[in-house]
């Protein structure tokens, strides 16, 4: 069995060079990689534009002086307003934020956005503001309220103030962003090469009637399937070391890449496995993309709002590609999960879609022997 394994091995690698599946794979990997370090990472400059009542110039200098910290950056300007009106009217739009200095006690006025997360992220950005404001003494912080119209949140709710608060982590802001956008390229780069590049070497080889001499000449069928495996997981693997330690630097990518491989090679089995099945149960490939578009509708689209959205969708934790979703993103922030249940979970379903895809390929050589 290992000669003609290799044999078949060296078959279906001549084949991926053939449909240009590496070339595919490294040109992904410089989008994501570009995409990442000229664009995502200073997506957050622009957020969120913060508006400051202050007719007292209590904490104008010290405001407009605040720098981030973690990343050397200078944090988008505090734009000035003369009334309280014009406060309220430039924080109408539901992303704006306003921070009302006229009161004895700090207050942070804005119209809810509709989701409940984003909510108290725009709060606590304009709460951090205020926070800096107080260290310099220009405010003496003791509590920061938040006035916010049609919210959860109801007015007067204490809001993330510097009383109290702890340092959560070592990374940067930018840092932060380079695991969360390369966790979630990863993943669905992985969803879909695994489903596709895998199903589209076996139409190419029904095409050419290979299935149809294994089933007049004797192969093993678990070297038929192991080979095709083998090749995409480990080219998944290697995909997915590289795509890790460019966006998020040697040493940071090092130190999470066991973790991230594990949850790599899982995903990878079972999308392999499932593509696999799918197309040798499917006639053609008409009806494979088919069942691809359904796939990516209505299995990964709600993982990514679920995700990277805050919409509150309260049956996502049923989603077997949400558990892995969070599985891969916790991995990518030191966090990787330890839950014997979803590792059990995760091997009972290899070996499941293995017994299908060896059950299909059966069938399929019977069918044209």
């Amino acid at each position: 069995m290992t000669g003609m394994f290799f044999t078949l091995l060296k078959k279906d690698f001549r084949l991926m060079l053939s449909a240009r599946f590496f070339l595919l794979a490294a040109g992904s990997l410089v989008l994501y990689s570009c995409y990442i370090h000229f664009v995502y990472v200073s997506l957050d400059d622009k957020m969120y534009p913060v508006y400051c009542y202050d007719p007292a110039g209590i904490g104008a200098q010290a405001i407009d002086s605040i720098t981030a910290q973690d990343s050397g950056r200078t944090l988008p300007p505090v734009k000035n307003v003369n009334t309280k009106e014009e406060l309220a009217d430039a924080c109408s739009d539901g992303y704006s934020i306003g921070i009302d200095l006229s009161e004895k006690t700090p207050r942070i006025r804005m119209v809810s956005c509709g989701i409940d997360t984003i909510d108290h992220l725009r709060a606590a950005y304009a709460a951090s503001r205020i926070s800096a404001i107080g260290a310099d003494g220009a405010v003496p912080l003791r509590k920061v309220l938040l006035d916010s119209e049609d919210s959860p949140a109801k007015a007067d709710q204490a809001a993330p103030s510097s009383t109290g608060a702890a340092l959560i982590g070592k990374d940067s802001k930018e840092m932060k962003n380079r695991r969360e956008i390369t966790a979630e390229f990863l993943f669905f780069e992985l969803a879909a090469v695994g489903f596709l590049g895998l199903a589209a070497m076996l139409f190419k080889e029904k095409d050419m009637g290979v299935i149809r001499i294994h089933a007049v000449i004797p192969v093993q069928r678990n070297a038929f399937i192991l080979s095709k495996l083998g090749l995409i997981l480990l080219s998944d693997l290697v995909f997915s070391t590289m795509l890790t330690l460019i966006n998020l630097g040697a040493a940071e990518g090092l130190a999470v890449l066991p973790a991230v491989l594990m949850q790599a090679g899982i995903l990878s089995l079972l999308m392999a496995l499932a593509g696999f099945f799918c197309a040798i149960a499917l006639p053609d490939f008409k009806q494979f993309s088919l069942l691809y578009l359904v796939l990516a509708v209505f299995i990964t689209t709600p993982v990514f709002l679920a995700g990277q959205t805050g919409l509150e969708i309260g049956w996502i934790k049923y989603h077997p590609m949400y558990h892995l979703f969070l599985a891969m993103k916790n991995a990518y922030f030191r966090n990787p999960n330890t839950s014997p249940v979803y590792y059990a979970a995760c091997v009972c379903a290899v070996a499941l879609l293995y017994l299908l895809a060896g059950w299909g390929l059966r069938c399929e050589m019977k069918r044209e022997g």
